[in-house]
């Protein structure tokens, strides 16, 4: 197999020695030896964050750090989950040794801090403030808040997160992915606690079968992240945080106006000190719903049962372990009258997965971690008179050693993934992919005002060759409640036989005609930000290109067949975000504008489905064991549409919601209403098709919601 490398590693070595010069202090002071002993309840407590300006440790087993700082003034912070925040002014003007007692935080303090979130998605566990990478975070309170109003699935959370668009990928059957930046959802990884149980590339009904009611929180990196996760983030990584034990207990019920209904339950409980576990077991159902009376049905029918289990150990002195299983079993139908008959389509699909995360301190404060995880889903497609029956697997082992030691927090890993897909009536797509990497990452906090984060993967990958992946991101603090955050990287992709459009037609109209290249990127982005008060805003300029991009063209016989375009798809934009927080008062706004253009034919036309304007307002009031009240308002312009007989671009539109949420005692009453305005594609055009196009398809791209207007009520009951 030909080598393959993405040469940047050059220009980002060499930014990087130039901002390491910059740096660079004049002159040498004399460091002295400050050793921090942290315990909690006369026990030393492993895993505290210990920082001072830019020296940062993290306490062994122990509870011990030894930092290294210049005689002077210094604050030492103590930070520690489940723990008050400890601070300490000192004069070092030798060796010495601080004693720093930790209390446990009060419920009330939880509260008070919930913007301080720590992230994981870029594997050193820190304050979001303290990322160079750029990483949006959706709280616990705006989970809930989503909860509320789709309780089965995540794709409105995540299309309704700026900077992200949920695409549907087949109209028949309600499959969709989730864009980037402009970017095509087959380049997002989607994970979970940091792994892909969900597949090494998730499919279109993924983001459909997940119940956002176990989740802490969601993790989001824009742009190029081949350098941490490999070849499935070329455009972005979504993760999933599971949420920890907390011995609690609910029930949450819905219905909505369209025949859909949910059941979700949750349990956590925590057993003595070191145990816990969460379970979550949930049933869905939606009849078919055919709004405008032509027959097609423009909300699919489904059944589904999801039971996910987890179980948590930590002995609290740096050895932790995390293991889940999931299963899920779902049953589709849409489809509907065609010109010349009924064409109906199902699609049937099992899932088990297995997943565990092991850490242990070990050499006087690195932390080792393991992690693993193993998916099966077999898949029982019809699309009409068609069979396609199809198993896909993804397997994954990965081992890390970081450090933290004076201002470099380092990480060094393998990983081993392997990717199978076996269909059973369609010949000439299957694969097997063996993808070996090695990685590491060093994050150096050159002072209280910069921080620089250099990473690289090598992938050798089976059949494609070797790739080399770096990302660097700068944070620059240039005065107080100001962030600025600059990132360039690049990624690549391997291909598969899955793309938006196969999603909507299957593999049998497939034609395999020559070799398939990966698809390579390259993404950079600039976010400053400004924290005044109640007040936060972050602006982001972004750019992408990705060569050899994957497309369907007609076959040089018969049919249709997928090739590497030759050029360019660009994509640049802006996003715009603005949060506002005054007591029970809380409201958000965005702005995404994207320009994204790819080869055609002798020229370039736009990306289809890729809105020029994106702009959305959220407002809320809510009171802590009361209710909520919400208010929301989305803009979505124009589209450029493809093989369209109807129109070539697509109308704008707005989205108007109101979520309403009162509790009562262990019982939470909610009311949602969402589309009131009944913005719907069939309002303006058939999605059916006169005449079957050439590739197999019936119905046009969904550029506009199918359903319209849907209210949804239910309870939430704490058992």
């Amino acid at each position: 197999m030909p080598f393959k490398m993405i040469h940047l590693a050059r220009p980002l070595a060499l930014a990087a020695a130039a901002v390491l010069s910059l740096a660079r202090p004049s002159h040498a002071q004399e460091p002295a030896r400050v050793t921090v002993r942290v315990t909690a309840e006369d026990a030393p407590v492993a895993e505290a964050r210990v920082a001072a300006g830019a020296v940062r440790e993290t306490t062994d087993s122990a509870g011990v750090a030894l930092l290294r700082l210049t005689t002077g003034p210094h604050r030492v912070v103590v930070t520690k989950d489940g723990y008050a925040r400890a601070v300490l002014a000192v004069t070092v003007a030798g060796d010495t040794t601080l004693a720093v007692v930790l209390e446990e935080a009060e419920e009330d303090e939880h509260e008070v801090e919930v913007e301080e979130l720590v992230v994981t998605a870029t594997r050193s566990e820190q304050r979001i403030e303290d990322v160079p990478v750029r990483v949006e975070v959706l709280s616990r309170e705006e989970v809930e808040e989503k909860m509320l109003m789709t309780p089965g699935d995540i794709a409105m959370m995540l299309n309704e997160t700026s900077g992200l668009r949920v695409q549907s990928t087949s109209p028949s059957l309600g499959g969709a992915t989730v864009r980037v930046q402009g970017l095509r959802g087959r380049y997002t990884q989607l994970l979970s606690d940091g792994l892909p149980l969900y597949g090494g590339q998730s499919g279109a009904l993924g983001l459909l079968q997940i119940p956002p009611m176990d989740l802490g929180q969601v993790e989001v990196i824009k742009g190029a992240a081949s350098a941490l996760y490999g070849g499935s983030a070329l455009g972005g990584v979504v993760n999933l945080v599971s949420r920890r034990p907390a011995d609690d207990r609910e029930l949450l019920l819905n219905a909505t106006t369209l025949g859909g209904a949910d059941a979700v339950f949750w349990q956590s409980r925590k057993i003595g000190e070191r145990w816990g576990y969460t379970l979550l077991a949930s049933g869905h159902r939606q009849e078919d719903a055919d709004v405008d009376d032509d027959r097609w049905a423009d909300l699919p029918g489904y059944r589904r049962a999801v039971l996910r289990p987890r179980l948590f150990w930590d002995d609290g002195a740096g050895r932790s372990l995390f293991a889940t299983v999931g299963a899920t079993a779902e049953e589709r139908e849409g489809g509907g009258l065609v010109p010349g008959g009924e064409y109906p389509e199902a699609l049937r699909t099992g899932r088990i997965d297995v997943g565990g995360v092991g850490r242990t301190l070990v050499g006087g404060g690195a932390l080792l971690s393991v992690r693993a995880s193993a998916m099966a889903q077999r898949h029982r497609h019809t699309f009409g008179p068609t069979l396609e029956r199809d198993l896909h697997g993804t397997a994954f082992a990965e081992t890390s050693l970081g450090r933290t030691r004076g201002a470099h927090t380092w990480v060094l890993g393998g990983a081993l993934q392997y990717e199978r897909y076996d269909a059973r009536d369609v010949s000439g797509w299957d694969y097997t992919y063996v993808i070996p990497s090695l990685f590491a990452q060093d994050e150096v906090a050159l002072s209280d005002a910069l921080s620089l984060l250099a990473s690289g993967r090598v992938d050798a990958h089976s059949e494609y060759g070797a790739f080399f992946n770096p990302r660097l991101s700068l944070l620059v603090r240039p005065a107080e409640g100001w962030s600025v955050r600059a990132s360039a990287g690049t990624g690549y992709h391997a291909p598969t036989p899955f793309t938006e459009e196969t999603e909507a037609i299957g593999l049998a109209p497939l034609v395999l005609s020559g070799e398939l290249e990966a698809e390579r990127a390259w993404t950079a982005s600039l976010d400053v930000g400004r924290a005044l008060g109640a007040v936060e805003v972050n602006a982001t300029l972004f750019a992408s290109s990705i060569d050899d991009a994957l497309a369907l063209r007609p076959a040089p016989t018969d049919g249709i067949t997928l090739v590497n375009v030759d050029g360019r798809t660009r994509t640049h934009g802006t996003e715009l975000l603005a949060r506002w927080h005054a007591g029970p008062w809380h409201a958000t706004a965005t702005h995404t504008w994207i320009r994204a253009t790819e080869p055609h034919g002798a020229g370039r036309r736009e990306v289809p489905l890729t809105p020029r304007h994106q702009a959305g307002v959220v407002g809320m009031w809510e009171a802590e064991g009361e209710g909520r009240i919400g208010l929301e308002l989305y803009y979505t312009g124009r589209q450029a549409l493809e093989d369209n007989p109807y129109r070539a671009r697509s109308r704008p539109f707005f989205i108007v919601g109101l979520l309403a949420e009162r509790r009562f005692g262990r019982a939470r009453v909610f009311v949602n209403a969402e589309n009131l305005l009944d913005a719907r594609q069939t309002r303006w055009d058939r999605l059916v098709l006169p005449a079957r196009s050439p590739e197999g398809r019936w119905t046009t791209d969904l550029w506009a919601p199918a359903e319209g207007r849907v209210v949804n009520a239910g309870v939430r009951l704490e058992l």
